[in-house]
């Protein structure tokens, strides 16, 4: 059998790779190209340095995204755009509430069993003593030496030991305190913002339109480019959520099938943290395993729930979401992954859940614009 490597290069694949390598340094010299670096450099410090104004921002826009459907078919039955706007932002802000809210109890056992969990946990841990080594009569001998030696210092000399400062309630008070107010503060920030542009919809489109240039092509790229975001998020968010409520509830099931307490707060997790690729069902898996062995006091049980959570999770991924997104937005997995390690470093925790949108977005962008076609066949499958 030939190897791939051995196979000829076609007539059509040659010609593909000098258009794409045409389109893609033709032109450049190396003032361009020093001048490109230098904004993608000012651009990625940008994106770090105002994080906290930029990702609310951005998780505010994908509100605007998941939630506008629901206020246009509210719009269309005469309801004035205020007040839709205001429903079911009210609707969305009452179930989230409302979930957190049920499940706080179980929330709270959990947050209650972790000093006998860890307790337990050392206890498994703890080794019994065996007779000391050749490195281990090493150190006492230099603890020794240190002993003879300070007790041979000259008199007068006074021996000084800094302590560091005690943590006090008050301290760990006034610093929860603060960040519950700057947490608070960037939720009401976005949901203003989320209101705002839900209300300004129209009028932002036009603007935007506007501002493409006075031609009549830039003018339809720049709408092609709206509309295509807002088509492909808006799938991404609804198929994301019907997979996000899969998982939880066949979670929450087959967790309670097996007698794991807390199967409900368990399923929710899964379910939130489905949205992060590859890290979230790592993070809940591994959680599961801890919370197993704590409750079965067995490795095989731990296998066993660890497994289920990790299975029904990848099996989400492998088939139910390629079927439902299709080819629509499609991604190398290569590209998906390397925007996730970037945002999430230049975000944190907001940029694990905004990644895959911002890459969708990036891609529609280097789709409609001839000169960036190269990085969005790159970024698709």
């Amino acid at each position: 059998m030939t190897s791939l490597h051995k196979l000829p290069k076609t007539k059509t694949d040659a010609s593909t790779t000098e258009a794409l390598e045409s389109s893609l340094f033709d032109g450049l010299d190396a003032r361009t190209t020093a001048l490109l670096v230098i904004a993608l450099g000012v651009s990625i410090f940008l994106l770090r340095y105002m994080s906290e104004l930029l990702a609310p921002v951005a998780f505010g826009l994908l509100l605007f995204y998941a939630l506008d459907p629901a206020v246009d078919a509210l719009e269309r039955v005469k309801v004035p755009r205020w007040a839709a706007a205001a429903c079911v932002l009210g609707a969305t802000l009452a179930a989230v509430l409302g979930g957190a809210y049920a499940l706080q109890g179980q929330a709270l056992t959990v947050i209650n069993q972790l000093p006998s969990g860890a307790r337990r946990v050392a206890e498994l841990m703890e080794r019994k003593p065996q007779a000391p080594g050749p490195l281990e009569k090493m150190e006492q001998a230099a603890a020794e030496l240190a002993k003879t030696d300070a007790a041979k210092a000259a008199p007068g000399v006074v021996r000084v030991q800094v302590e560091e400062p005690h943590l006090t309630a008050a301290g760990l008070l006034w610093s929860g305190s603060m960040s519950a107010v700057a947490a608070l503060n960037q939720f009401l920030m976005i949901l203003f913002l989320t209101y705002f542009v839900l209300l300004s919809d129209k009028l932002f489109r036009r603007k935007f339109v506007e501002l493409a240039g006075p031609t009549l092509t830039k003018k339809k790229i720049t709408l092609e480019i709206i509309d295509d975001i807002s088509s492909q998020i808006g799938r991404f968010l609804l198929v994301q959520i019907f997979t996000s409520i899969v998982v939880g509830v066949t979670t929450w099931a087959a967790l309670a099938a097996l007698g794991l307490r807390q199967a409900a707060l368990w399923g929710l997790l899964a379910g939130v943290f489905n949205s992060i690729p590859y890290y979230g069902p790592i993070l809940v898996s591994g959680g599961l395993a801890i919370v197993a062995f704590l409750q079965f006091g067995t490795p095989y049980m731990m296998a066993v729930v660890a497994g289920i959570a990790l299975a029904i999770t990848a099996l989400e991924g492998w088939l139910l979401t390629p079927t439902l997104m299709g080819r629509v937005a499609s991604m190398n997995r290569v590209a998906v992954f390397v925007g996730l390690l970037f945002w999430s470093w230049a975000w944190g925790v907001w940029g694990l859940l905004l990644a895959v949108p911002m890459m969708m977005s990036i891609k529609v962008i280097c789709d409609h614009v001839d000169d960036l076609k190269p990085v969005g066949r790159f970024l698709g499958e």
